[in-house]
């Protein structure tokens, strides 16, 4: 066999292996919320939809590569484990107002594996203590 058949062959399976995992079927979805944030004001919220609500919520704007394997397996477990700690649509997770500046303060929040295709949710340091200051108002010690 020559090498020009072998590269040909190769390339013609990682396409049609390419192809076979769009079809892996992934669940994107965004039921109705059931609770309603009385955020102490627009300001804060916005800095959460901004930062915070993709993955916290189920607002979730659903990117292009969101919908080609195996980016879409990676969105969606992350935007399901998101909801899971937290979801504002609900008001059910483990996460209570302290949790979340914790993972503000740390560096952990947004993760820096969004960030890469959210450049906008990098908050500035003003704009972090401005969450802080917002969700600790509007949450207190509890979600």
């Amino acid at each position: 066999m020559s090498g020009r058949r072998i590269f040909f062959g190769v390339l013609g399976v990682l396409i049609l292996g390419v192809v076979v995992i769009q079809l892996v079927p992934v669940e994107r979805t965004n039921p109705a919320g059931t609770y309603q944030v009385n955020w102490d004001s627009p300001e804060t919220e916005a800095l959460a939809r901004t930062a915070c609500l993709d993955c916290h919520s189920n607002e979730t704007v659903w990117p292009w590569y969101s919908y080609v394997a195996p980016m879409s397996w990676l969105v969606t477990h992350d935007v399901n484990e998101g909801r899971g700690r937290l979801n504002l649509s609900t008001g059910h997770g483990e996460m209570e107002a302290g949790d979340m500046v914790r993972q503000i303060q740390r560096g952990q929040m947004p993760p820096q594996v969004y960030l890469i295709m959210h450049p906008e949710a990098n908050l500035s340091a003003d704009q972090q203590a401005q969450l802080i200051t917002g969700l600790e108002a509007t949450f207190g010690g509890r979600r």
